[in-house]
């Protein structure tokens, strides 16, 4: 069809002819905006707290009573909290657009599809409770699962990303042809779950420590969950070094095995962690100084997603059909992918 003809079509059917049919580079860069608006959240979420504005807008969906926008006698901290909120928007408008860029091949490519779908269910639930967050007046345990939540959506935009790049995963019939060993991949997981053990606990310590995110009435200052932050400060770090020390396995053991597939995810995930053991050890011996508590916040994001990566990274997918035929030559083995493996990546 030539322009002129295409230009006669009604307007819905030439966007929907516009939107990609396939991965192509306007579908990954929307893939990483998800990402990297799901990890900036964090930090504009933590800002909010440690600048004792999270009850800046004292009620929702309303800012205050009347008025759906921030008011001067709401000062600074109105102002923060309404930002936060408008983010919101922000975030609407990239899910909406990430929707678009893969509904068109989502018969070819469910996991996109349904990656998105879940990007976009979640805001309206993100949104209702940050609602009860403020009803709440800032319940510690709420407010952690709002930080929850967002870390969930970080492993979903993560895996997002990956699969742009990387494809859907094959069957579990072509494992026995794939490189990387089943001790290594195990390991990966061992990560993953250190990783959620970390942020769990970190959450609880947070919830337990001074940065309640409120302090316009001293008589009455929003909760704390009553736990001894001194201890969860010591039990928060155990899962962290354990994390640190099977990342140091997995990063030696990828660089000894030639595994290049996640050598360089793997040295990401041990830069991440020591930047966040830094940042960790530093704000706990300088009193949790409110700059260094919103690193760690943002760093815990990109620990997670660096994780995530690893773990997607270790078990085969679409792109891997190329390289178990190198591997099979290499290692002198004969046959084909199993079938099973064949169809799944048609």
């Amino acid at each position: 069809m030539n322009t002129a003809e295409s230009s006669e079509l009604p307007l819905r059917i030439r966007l929907w002819r516009w939107l990609p049919d396939s991965v192509d580079r306007r579908v990954r860069v929307i893939a990483w905006v998800s990402l990297v608006a799901q990890i900036a959240l964090i930090g504009t979420g933590g800002a909010v707290r440690l600048t004792a504005s999270g009850l800046g807008c004292p009620t929702w969906p309303e800012c205050s009573p009347g008025s759906i926008v921030t008011t001067p006698e709401m000062g600074l901290h109105g102002v923060i909290e309404f930002g936060n909120r408008l983010l919101t928007f922000v975030l609407v408008a990239v899910t909406i657009i990430a929707f678009l860029f893969v509904v068109r091949f989502r018969k070819a490519r469910p996991d996109l599809f349904g990656f998105t779908l879940a990007q976009g269910l979640s805001i309206p639930f993100q949104a209702v409770l940050g609602g009860i967050t403020v009803l709440t007046g800032l319940n510690p345990y709420v407010v952690g699962a709002h930080f929850a939540v967002s870390i969930a959506l970080v492993v979903v935009t993560a895996l997002l990303v990956f699969r742009v790049y990387r494809g859907r995963g094959i069957a579990l019939s072509a494992v026995a042809y794939w490189p990387i060993p089943l001790w290594y991949r195990a390991l990966t997981w061992a990560a993953a779950g250190c990783t959620a053990v970390t942020v769990t606990v970190g959450i609880l310590t947070t919830g337990s420590g001074p940065h309640a995110g409120d302090n316009s009435n001293p008589a009455k200052p929003a909760p704390r969950n009553g736990l001894n932050p001194d201890l969860l400060q010591h039990v928060h770090s155990w899962p962290a070094y354990a994390l640190f020390a099977i990342t140091v396995v997995l990063a030696i053991a990828a660089i000894g095995l030639r595994l290049r597939r996640v050598s360089r995810i793997v040295l990401v995930l041990l830069l991440v962690e020591l930047a966040q053991i830094i940042v960790g050890v530093s704000q706990a011996r300088l009193g949790l100084p409110e700059l260094l508590v919103g690193i760690h916040m943002v760093l815990a994001g990109l620990l997670v997603a660096a994780a995530t990566a690893l773990v997607a990274a270790s078990r085969p997918d679409e792109s891997a059909v190329g390289q178990l035929d190198d591997f099979q030559i290499q290692n002198g083995s004969s046959g084909s992918i199993p079938t099973a493996m064949n169809s799944s990546v048609k």
